[in-house]
């Protein structure tokens, strides 16, 4: 059985960097520090806004592809302000990441679905 080309991918980090996410509108948070530190974890990719404003600061974990194949999808984190929630994203992108570690329960309290607010405000 043959490998697929993107077997050995990691884990992605996005974060958003717009006009709330990683913005004086945010206080006490070193934003460039979070962002760096999550570099040392995984890729990261700095976004324009993900309109979801009201969660800010925002991280989404993607799947590696090792997480992909075992049926992880990207996680969504909001509220990240503080240097200990950045390193249990960190630790969890180490371990694996979605579908290959759990969520911890920590990082737990932060997740949430972008998509509820937009059904929310939906008919």
């Amino acid at each position: 059985m043959s490998a697929t080309p993107d077997a050995g991918l990691p884990c992605r980090i996005v974060v958003c960097r717009d006009c709330c996410c990683g913005t004086r509108k945010i206080r006490g948070v070193d934003h460039a520090a979070q962002t760096d530190r999550l570099r040392e974890a995984a890729p990261v990719r700095v976004s324009d806004c993900l309109d979801v404003c009201d969660q800010a600061n925002v991280i989404v974990v993607q799947p590696s592809a090792e997480g992909r194949a075992a049926g992880g999808r990207p996680v969504w984190l909001g509220l990240v302000n503080d240097p200990a929630a950045t390193e249990d994203v960190v630790s969890w992108v180490r371990a694996g990441g979605p579908g290959v570690a759990p969520v911890p329960e920590i990082l737990g309290l932060y997740v949430f679905s972008p998509l509820t607010k937009r059904a929310a405000g939906s008919s």
